[in-house]
């Protein structure tokens, strides 16, 4: 316990409890829900763990540093007083992003500047060479957080946001992120029990998160690169420790995971992204449209989907939607149906009483996820 440490995972809205439990699932101490974000305590092995495992963490954040500052001249001291060179080499990339809410500071691109330069002239007082900012691709990143004159200095463990999982290779007009998919899905009660059908699947990313769910399989074992590869203390056997152990806890699914598509190339690509998440064995796609579908077997059926909502797929809203109520109605009985929307209108002409709304967002889009229970011989849920 001595070796614990203090980690911070950002999340999506409405997302909090979902990554706190996966948090506690995973063996996190100390977990503690915020505004987008939960904090917890781990060791190095469960940082390594958290990048690997976690399905609804956009980020993972290591703080190593905390002060007060009232003006520039305290920010470029407090940040120069830092080993930076114990963090990592001169020989790699780095790159500062800044938040704050503040006014002791203008913008948040003096701030970054100025903590670039304490942290260059760290390295030139040690000896050390001068290390090259990458605003783009670092290998190093460095968040700083200022709330009033509360400063948060912490390394991005992540890199890039773990959304990109590292197997979405082809992609439609309106993909869905991946941690905005794999969130739904725990929402809507998906734990691999039953089969699993997404009738508008596009580039697979819900069937693939679905799968994943389903097996235990680590969200981002299929990732190449996270920052803390680039940190001085990065143990490489540690590591892949850590990955085997994950993948020892992998499970076995026995039932049906199914996507439709009517368009051909939507197809193509959900079987390419499949693919290359060494998935193909689980999940079948077709070129069918879900309105001349029935349910494709007998046993409880679990839907989750991601229909147009009018933004950047133009489609009659209301015809659409209704047939959507009425494909459900008409040949989906003995099934949990769940759908996200931002077009709120667009839930009127269901036709369905929703069992179940949750407020999320997707991007910047306030949207609804809504449940629908289709009972076997039971029209009781429908409204006319």
């Amino acid at each position: 316990m001595g070796n614990n440490f203090r980690m911070l995972a950002k999340t999506l809205y409405g997302f909090e409890p979902l990554l706190a439990r996966e948090l506690r699932n995973l063996g996190a101490g100390n977990v503690r829900e915020g505004n987008r974000m939960v904090t917890f305590e781990g060791d190095l092995g469960f940082l390594y763990k958290t990048n690997l495992c976690l399905r609804t963490a956009l980020k993972v954040l290591k703080p190593i540093h905390q002060g007060r500052v009232f003006n520039e001249k305290q920010l470029y001291q407090q940040l120069y007083a830092m080993d930076w060179p114990g963090y990592f080499g001169a020989e790699k990339t780095f790159a500062f992003d800044t938040t704050m809410h503040t006014t002791v500071f203008k913008n948040s691109m003096f701030v970054s500047l100025k903590a670039k330069d304490a942290l260059v002239d760290k390295f030139r007082a040690m000896g050390y060479t001068r290390p090259n900012v990458d605003t783009q691709k670092a290998q190093v990143r460095i968040n700083i957080h200022v709330q009033n004159n509360d400063l948060t200095v912490s390394l991005d463990c992540s890199g890039s946001s773990l959304h990109q999982r590292g197997y979405r290779i082809a992609t439609n007009i309106a993909p869905i992120n991946e941690v905005l998919a794999a969130g739904l899905l725990l929402l809507s009660g998906w734990e691999g029990r039953t089969s699993f059908l997404d009738p508008m699947c596009g580039s697979g990313t819900i069937l693939t998160e679905a799968t994943m769910i389903a097996c235990n399989i680590p969200a981002n074992i299929n990732r190449q690169e996270f920052a803390f590869r680039h940190w001085a203390d990065f143990d490489a056997e540690l590591f892949d420790t850590i990955v085997e152990a994950c993948l020892n806890r992998t499970r076995e699914f026995h039932h049906k995971i199914i996507g439709y598509d009517k368009a051909p190339s939507a197809v193509h690509k959900a079987q390419q992204n499949i693919a290359n998440a060494n998935l193909s064995g689980y999940i079948t796609v077709e070129q069918k449209d879900f309105f001349g579908t029935q349910k494709p077997l007998k046993d409880p059926l679990h839907i989750l989907f991601n229909p147009p909502y009018g933004e950047r797929l133009t489609v009659d809203i209301p015809s659409f939607y209704r047939k959507i109520g009425d494909s459900l109605k008409r040949g989906y009985p003995g099934t949990q149906a769940w759908f996200i929307t931002s077009n709120l209108e667009a839930l009127k002409h269901v036709g369905l009483r929703p069992s179940k709304k949750v407020k999320v967002f997707n991007g910047k889009l306030e949207s609804r996820l809504v449940g629908y229970e289709m009972y076997e011989g039971s029209r009781k849920k429908m409204v006319s």
